[in-house]
C-alpha cells in the first residue's frame, strides 16, 4: 500500500471514530509512521470534518511541557485544528456520552489574533503585535486511542487529541500583562487540584504561538487574523467525568467554567 493510501485509510478510521465516539488500537502498532505521516492523516479528517459543513477558526498547540515532552519522546510541541463544532459554552452541561470517550481537562491561555503571522522568523514581539486579545480557556482533550495509549503519531494523527474548547468571557490585552508570570488554579468541583504559571508553556505562551506560526510558515500555511489558538496547558490534565464541574482562575484574566453531564 502506497503511503497516500495508508494516511486517507487511517484518516477515514480516526474520523469514523470520531463520529462514532469509539476508540481505535494505537495506529503506532500497526504501521511504521513519520510524523509527516501523521500530520497527513490529520489534515485527511479536517477535509472529512470541512465536507460536513466545519469550518476552521483556529488551532491548538499540545504537548508543550518537558514532561509531557519526555513521555511521548519528543523535543517539541505538536499541533490540531480547530473547528466550529469544537468551541461550546461554558452556561450549560457538556454532556459526554454524545460528544466525548474519556476527556481530561487542562487550563490554558487562549489568543485571539487580529493580523496575520506567517513564519518563519516569527518572534515573541511578533505574536504580541498580532494579537487582539487573551482570555482564560479550557481544553478539553479526548483520544480516539484506545485507553489513551499513545506515542506522538498517535496524537498528531488524532488532530492532537483536541475534543472540544470553553472560553472565558474577558478578553484583556496581553501588551499589559507579563504572560510568563501569570498564576493559574484550576477547581474540580469546588476544591483546588491544580495551580501552575504561564512559564510551564514553553516558558511562555507567547513562544509556543510563534513556534506555532514558524512551523506552519514553513508549509505556508498562515494564522490568520480572527484565529483563536490555545497555547497550550499550564497544568496537569485532569480527567472528566458526569457531574464534574471545573473552574479555572488565571491571575488578570478571569475564570472559565465548563461542566458535565
Amino acid at each position: 500500500m502506497s503511503r497516500e493510501a495508508l494516511q486517507a485509510e487511517y484518516a477515514h478510521e480516526l474520523f469514523r471514530a470520531l463520529r462514532e465516539n469509539r476508540t481505535v488500537p494505537p495506529l503506532r502498532d500497526r504501521a511504521s509512521l513519520s510524523i509527516d505521516d501523521a500530520y497527513a492523516i490529520s489534515l485527511g479528517i479536517l477535509a472529512r470534518r470541512e465536507a460536513e459543513g466545519e469550518a476552521v477558526i483556529g488551532k491548538k498547540i499540545g504537548v508543550t511541557s518537558k514532561a509531557v515532552q519526555d513521555m511521548l519522546g519528543v523535543d517539541r510541541p505538536d499541533f490540531g485544528f480547530l473547528t466550529d463544532r469544537m468551541w461550546i459554552s461554558g452556561d450549560a452541561p457538556y454532556t459526554i456520552a454524545d460528544n466525548l470517550i474519556a476527556p481530561r481537562a487542562e487550563a490554558e491561555i487562549a489568543f485571539i489574533l487580529n493580523r496575520d503571522l506567517i513564519g518563519p522568523g516569527v518572534t515573541d514581539d511578533d505574536v504580541l503585535a498580532a494579537t487582539e486579545a487573551v482570555c482564560a480557556c479550557f481544553e478539553i482533550v479526548d483520544s480516539r486511542i484506545e485507553d489513551w495509549n499513545i506515542q506522538i503519531v498517535d496524537t498528531v494523527a488524532d488532530n492532537a487529541s483536541c475534543g472540544v474548547f470553553v472560553l472565558g468571557e474577558a478578553r484583556v490585552d496581553p501588551r499589559t500583562l507579563d504572560l510568563p508570570s501569570l498564576k493559574c488554579e484550576v477547581f474540580k468541583n469546588g476544591r483546588l487540584i491544580s495551580e501552575g504559571y504561564g512559564s510551564a508553556v514553553q516558558g511562555s505562551p507567547l513562544t509556543a504561538v510563534a513556534w506555532l506560526a514558524n512551523t506552519l510558515g514553513a508549509y505556508g500555511v498562515p494564522l490568520k487574523a480572527g484565529d483563536i489558538i490555545l497555547s497550550g496547558s499550564l497544568v496537569p490534565l485532569e480527567p472528566a467525568a458526569p457531574g464534574d464541574i471545573f473552574e479555572t482562575r488565571i491571575e488578570k484574566l478571569g475564570n472559565a467554567k465548563v461542566s458535565f453531564a
